[in-house]
């Protein structure tokens, strides 16, 4: 019989692996009968890999509405590197704001033109529509917690802002953030959906309703 040669699962790999399936199904399912919004927090998953960790839903939404404040009526907000407040920032359906998402997951590219693929690597190399000094804040989150990291990514910064800058980063980059960025920390303290052995903070260089 030519089936006696295709590997068979034990009832219990077996068992484990439908039960996977089962739930990624209800998870599909969810996501259709609910309308599901490719905005929301959790439409895409973080991958650790990537040096990924999505903020808490009230972190998220805490900083959204701070660069809304902080951009004005008609402003412009980047967010390098932090797509989970790109996400809240898409979920109020703004009119009085536009925003952008910079980041290196190229799986956000199913947001369309507000994507830019983003390598911190190399941080002025982007498209030439995205004209210097344009947007009225950007956030941004670099993905490693070392000064290189955030070196570069300040050069990246420095060519997208007006001036403002919201940055999220681990409180041991205290120094270094005021030394590229010349932003100091907030009493704010940003929550992440998994606990993070380094503790988190936020720094701003202007006055704002994070304090």
């Amino acid at each position: 019989d030519d089936d006696d040669d295709i590997p068979q699962l034990s009832s219990h790999a077996l068992a484990a692996l439908q039960e996977f399936y089962l739930e990624q199904q209800q998870r599909e399912g969810m996501k259709t009968s609910q309308g599901f919004n490719q905005y929301s927090l959790g439409s895409i998953e973080e991958d650790w890999q990537l040096s990924q960790f999505w903020y808490s839903d009230e972190t998220a939404s805490c900083l959204a509405k701070e660069a809304v404040v902080a951009a004005g009526k008609g402003g412009r907000i980047a967010c390098v590197s932090a797509p989970s407040v790109y996400q809240k920032l898409k979920e109020q359906d703004g009119k009085d704001f536009s925003v952008c998402i910079l980041e290196y997951d190229r799986r956000f590219s199913v947001y369309g033109e507000e994507f830019i693929f983003y390598d911190y690597n190399h941080p002025l190399n982007l498209p030439e529509n995205l004209l210097p000094h344009s947007f009225d804040i950007v956030i941004a989150d670099p993905p490693y917690l070392s000064e290189e990291c955030l070196q570069k990514t300040a050069e990246t910064i420095k060519y997208l802002t007006k001036g403002k800058v919201l940055l999220c980063t681990g409180a041991i980059m205290e120094e270094q953030a005021m030394k590229h960025l010349g932003v100091k920390m907030c009493k704010f303290i940003p929550k992440h959906s998994r606990n993070l052995a380094n503790e988190f903070r936020c720094y701003v260089n202007y006055a704002s309703g994070l304090n």
